[in-house]
């Protein structure tokens, strides 16, 4: 299953390789579409592609540690 999401990182995040952590705690592919951080906060357009119970236990990790889930949608 693919994915196109959006994600929101708080201000605390913004020197933590959090992606990379999803991507190694979890069986997930991430193609980092578009991202901006500063030093406020920080976002990024991503494609995911995992099978669904993966996805599930990704997006909860990123829930826990206060990152915003947007846009989620399919990508072909």
């Amino acid at each position: 299953m693919k994915i196109k999401t959006e994600l929101i990182f708080p201000r605390e995040l913004k020197d933590e390789p959090i992606i990379c952590e999803v991507c190694k705690k979890f069986e997930v592919t991430v193609n980092i579409v578009e991202a901006s951080f500063s030093t406020e906060t920080g976002w990024a357009i991503l494609i995911v592609d995992a099978k669904e119970e993966e996805l599930k236990k990704a997006f909860a990790y990123l829930k826990s540690r206060e990152v915003e889930i947007k846009n989620i949608q399919e990508h072909e």
